[in-house]
């Protein structure tokens, strides 16, 4: 299924609008990471991302030809840790275990805490996830019709919802974007309730 207003551009056009690597950075991946691009797209971030973790690094995609893109890409630019999967992750789940997810441009969907919550489900504990979307300004040259453009704030109470702790609640990207980045931090069990467990493992 694909997510409404979820058309792209041409490539040459896309590519303008982000620095690919700078924004990873400023989110905060780090080498050794395990990485899932959930509507990877044209692969502009699962590359830049591959560039920068050892780890491997899934590009999940509905759209073939999208995926095929990917491949070409990585092909040529020679990171041998890029994975490109068609699935369907809004119905079916994205299949991954990871440490960094990235949910860009894609918290328009109909249902985004469904999405936000199989990245919570993927994570390994500690992981992080991170979003970026398009301002909330209609003077933005693409991203979706602004009655369905999520501000910030929903954005971070969607979050927050799906079980993540804020760590960064928002970080300028331009010339377009905002970020937001949280973690998967597990709650504590209650000192008697640790006791319990050891007594009886």
């Amino acid at each position: 299924m694909k997510i409404r207003d979820s058309g792209m551009p041409a490539e040459q056009l896309w590519s303008t609008f982000f620095d690919p690597r700078a924004t990873l950075t400023a989110l905060g991946l780090i080498p050794e990471s395990a990485v899932g691009d959930f509507g990877c797209g044209y692969g502009t971030f699962t590359i830049a991302a591959a560039q920068i973790t050892r780890g491997p690094v899934y590009g999940v995609d509905i759209e073939p030809v999208m995926l095929a893109t990917v491949r070409q890409k990585a092909a040529s630019l020679a990171p041998t840790n890029v994975r490109a999967i068609q699935r369907d992750f809004m119905t079916d789940g994205t299949g991954l275990t990871i440490d960094f997810a990235m949910l860009f441009n894609i918290l328009h969907t109909e249902n985004p805490l469904a999405l936000l919550r199989e990245a919570y489900r993927v994570l390994a504990a500690g992981g992080k996830i991170a979003v970026i979307h398009w301002n909330y300004d209609a003077g933005t040259p693409r991203g979706p019709s602004m009655d369905i453009r999520p501000r910030p704030e929903q954005c971070q109470m969607w979050m927050m919802q799906a079980g993540f702790t804020l760590v960064d609640p928002l970080i300028d990207l331009p010339p377009y974007h905002y970020g937001i980045v949280g973690q998967e931090i597990p709650i504590p069990l209650p000192l008697h309730l640790c006791v319990f467990a050891l007594k009886f493992s």
